[in-house]
């Protein structure tokens, strides 16, 4: 019988503590996974502490720099050392800058795909190295709606997300013969931070919101089923997947 069974596994989630990543590194934590948390918001250890007191399995904040490349390879030792395995990669790391494309300043882009691309790239590889070791992992990256269409003002998280949805192909088509599946999910609109700035624009909110089927935005905890699904054995014979959680949006 498949399992969805994931106690006792080890993952780390990187960008764990944004917005998206505080509900997944909950529900891996509930789970019965033992996660490290790799970010560098200034509450990471007051959070982690919080979940730990709510009964979760063992959470552990390390806190890294993933836009310094150097910060990154050591942030994924410390957490892999805390670990002592890995099972389970989650990449839920990004930033969002909006410019008109005409003016979108070149360190900008350069700033959204060092953390929103590059990061993931070099997580998924060195998380691979240690998962082809031992013939088993899964690696779940987060993508966009932006990695099938282009949005507005924001070119270079358009791009980054469409490379996200790319390097996820990639990687299966390598690795997903050898035991590890490489998949993403690709949220539509989510109540964040992120898109406030949207959400509260009254016209575009409007427009939106009657592009979505189920009739309302997405929130963080409509991605922790399909992420639970990808990081289990259940899902040994899906690799290569960008899988939309957006409402029916994509549909319209």
């Amino acid at each position: 019988m498949t399992s969805f069974d994931l106690a006792g596994k080890k993952a780390i989630v990187a960008g764990g503590a944004g917005d998206l990543g505080r509900g997944m590194v909950d529900a891996l934590a509930h789970a019965g996974v033992t996660v490290a948390v790799i970010d560098v918001v200034p509450d990471l250890d007051a959070w982690v502490a919080s979940l730990n007191s709510e009964g979760a399995s063992a959470v552990h904040a390390v806190r890294a720099d993933l836009t310094d490349r150097t910060d990154l390879r050591r942030g994924f030792a410390d957490a892999l050392r805390i670990l002592g395995d890995l099972d389970i990669l989650v990449n839920a790391q990004g930033i969002q800058r909006r410019y008109p494309a005409e003016d979108f300043p070149l360190e900008v882009w350069d700033e959204v795909i060092e953390i929103n691309l590059t990061s993931v790239f070099a997580l998924c590889q060195l998380a691979g190295r240690v998962m082809l070791a031992r013939g088993y992992g899964k690696i779940i990256n987060i993508a966009s709606m932006q990695s099938f269409t282009g949005g507005f003002t924001i070119p270079a998280y358009a791009a980054s997300k469409a490379g996200v949805a790319q390097i996820t192909k990639a990687f299966a088509n390598e690795w997903t013969g050898r035991g590890i599946t490489v998949n993403a999910i690709a949220p539509g609109y989510m109540d964040t931070k992120m898109t406030a700035a949207v959400k509260a624009d009254p016209v575009r909110y409007e427009r939106i919101l009657a592009r979505i089927p189920a009739g309302r935005w997405g929130d963080p905890a409509d991605l922790c089923g399909p992420m639970l699904f990808l990081a289990s054995p259940a899902s040994d014979y899906v690799s290569g997947v960008i899988l939309p959680v957006d409402g029916g949006m994509l549909c319209t």
